[in-house]
């Protein structure tokens, strides 16, 4: 067991099956993504940080560190700060419409930052 799989047993969130979906779609996403626990919440890096989850009790939230950075057209990541984007799931049904972009961005950052 892993420091994440830990988190996610000790946290009991609301929403745990719906972000363990979201964790296995940017961990299978692209092969060179890593997690951890950073800032008290699981982050998925590679050659960086690239997104945690902001935990939220109504829906699952991720916070994209450099999102406003990451090539492509994204509709999905949302914000206009100066690097910060988040990207929000609401059920499973709707982690299912943004899949592909989800897995967008994170290959696309792996890819941005080889």
């Amino acid at each position: 067991m892993n420091e994440v799989d830990q988190w996610f047993i000790d946290k009991a969130h609301p929403l745990d099956e719906l972000m363990r979906q979201v964790r296995a779609v940017i961990l299978g996403a692209d092969g060179r993504v890593t997690e951890s626990v950073k800032w008290q919440t699981p982050t998925f890096s590679f050659q960086g940080n690239i997104v945690s989850f902001n935990p939220s009790k109504k829906f699952v939230s991720l916070l994209f560190h450099r999102g406003a950075e990451i090539p492509g057209d994204h509709p999905r990541l949302e914000g206009d700060g100066k690097l910060a984007r988040t990207m929000r799931f609401h059920s499973p049904d709707d982690l299912e419409a943004g899949r592909a972009e989800l897995e967008a961005v994170i290959r696309a950052w792996c890819d941005w930052k080889a």
